[in-house]
């Protein structure tokens, strides 16, 4: 079996235009092959430098460094209605560093007159502020790194306008991009900097606020001897993902992003906007909002994965119901888009190759049901004055299947579990009341009766029905309650 680096095979010297701050499965499985994908169809003329966030030497960029940057990814799922797997060598990485043992190497990418992107996913901890010394050689923190390489950046370049950075946040925050720079200004306040450093970061560099969305499972462990025998390599470092992508970009200048990395043309499904907020809310409401509605009620039916849940004909019909009828309704984009978008979204829960584990997904589903489902229910309320059955019943199934009489432990809040438990205690045969009790507990930010009227006793009705008959009867009859194509307005 052959090794991959460049002495197996012929990589094409590219510009470094953009600097990287993670060298994980997503990354590599997502931006990178992104980059790959569009210089392969002379969209772009491309290559990244990866380092590592914490600037340490670490196993992933001492792979990266022995495979010459090249690795595989492997992406499945379904199109047309038939299963479709696809093989692609990426190439698109030039350089793995790590300033702690080649800082050189590092500075020499930063003040490079080339470099213009930055891509990062140092995690939802990574863009946060924590006291630092931005004028050391090496920061703490990332903001405290991004402050320190664009004061060099600027003092390298005299303040020229035309070198500044984009930054492309793939941190899973709201406003990641916005976050990011008031962090970085106010360090460079604490630190004394300059005004016109200030200035520079405001009028030369773009931060950009963005939503990215692709499974990736990461390192296929478990069939890695039969893949390095299929591609005839000896790759340690093949990442797999489902085939389904889409990298929202917004900020005020979106159009300059696009024209300099114009992804879109590729083929990509890459968006740029002027604002991702709208994209964020029908894609938090669709799919999140789906799997949270959905996980309950598939896990008290037995099911463990997505897969197997959406199998369940009854299951699917329900969850194609409530996001056609309840969801789509109180969106405010083009309905036929939106149809489109949520069949598109949908699509990927009967991905026969990602085992997406519904327990995974149940974590802390009291505070995903509030901000993913809830809005739902109260715009709904507020535009017509009608419940939302199917989110209610949704909600009825959470509270079942975190209460005593599941078998199902949750991994939730503890001090919030606690006081479900107490509530079904105290109130076993009254399920308006356990419900009211729960509501107003504090374990939710808004109060959801005084926000709409009658929510509880609607999620006491079903809490009482799915207690009574469990989970598959009262999915039935509430199926029938509303019946096939047609939405209770």
């Amino acid at each position: 079996m052959k090794k991959l680096n460049q002495t197996t095979i012929k990589k094409k010297s590219r510009p470094i235009r953009i600097l990287q701050f993670g060298e994980g499965n997503f990354l590599r499985a997502f931006a990178d092959w992104m980059i790959h994908t569009a210089n392969d169809k002379n969209a772009t003329d491309t290559s990244i430098a990866v380092v590592s966030p914490r600037f340490r030497e670490n196993e992933g960029i001492k792979r990266l460094r022995q495979q010459d940057g090249l690795y595989h990814v492997i992406l499945q799922g379904s199109e047309n209605g038939k299963p479709k797997t696809e093989t692609i060598l990426v190439d698109s990485i030039a350089e793995a560093l790590s300033p702690a043992v080649d800082f050189k190497g590092y500075e020499n990418v930063v003040l490079s007159p080339s470099l213009r992107f930055v891509i990062s996913n140092t995690t939802e901890a990574g863009i946060r502020y924590e006291k630092d010394d931005v004028l050391a050689e090496t920061p703490v923190s990332f903001p405290g790194k991004v402050t320190s390489l664009l004061l060099q950046r600027f003092r390298h370049f005299a303040g020229d306008p035309d070198k500044g950075l984009i930054f492309l946040c793939c941190e899973l925050i709201e406003n990641n991009g916005k976050t990011l720079r008031e962090i970085v200004k106010r360090h460079a306040r604490e630190a004394e900097l300059e005004e016109s450093f200030l200035e520079w970061i405001d009028n030369a560099c773009i931060f950009c606020d963005t939503l990215v969305d692709r499974i990736v499972p990461g390192f296929p462990s478990a069939d890695i001897d039969e893949i390095k025998e299929r591609i005839g390599y000896d790759d340690n470092l093949v990442v797999a993902g489902e085939l389904f992508h889409v990298w929202a970009i917004g900020s005020d200048r979106y159009e300059v992003v696009r024209t300099e990395l114009p992804l879109d043309s590729a083929g990509l499904n890459v968006l740029f906007l002027p604002d991702i907020r709208p994209f964020r809310e029908k894609k938090v409401r669709i799919l999140n909002g789906s799997h949270t509605g959905m996980v309950a009620i598939g896990l008290l039916l037995g099911h463990e994965t997505v897969m197997e849940a959406f199998a369940d004909r009854d299951l699917q019909e329900f969850v194609e119901r409530m996001v056609s009828c309840e969801v789509i309704p109180e969106i405010e984009d083009d309905p036929t888009e939106l149809e489109t978008f949520a069949k598109s979204i949908l699509l990927r829960f009967d991905n026969p190759f990602i085992r997406h584990m519904l327990k995974s997904i149940a974590l802390n589903s009291l505070s995903k049901w509030e901000a993913r489902n809830f809005p739902t229910v109260r715009d709904r309320w507020h535009r017509l004055g009608s419940l939302a059955d199917f989110e209610i019943f949704t909600f009825a199934a959470m509270l079942y299947l975190y209460s005593p009489e599941s078998e199902f432990t949750p991994d939730d809040n503890a001090l919030h579990l606690d006081k479900i438990r107490k509530i079904f205690a105290s109130w076993p045969d009254d399920c308006r009341r356990i419900v009211r009790e729960i509501t107003r507990s504090g374990i939710f930010l808004e109060d959801f009766d005084q926000s709409v009227a009658g929510f509880s006793d609607k999620a006491g009705d079903y809490l009482k029905l799915i207690k009574e008959v469990g989970m598959k009867n009262a999915l039935e009859s509430f199926l029938e309650a509303h019946p096939k194509d047609s939405c209770h307005e």
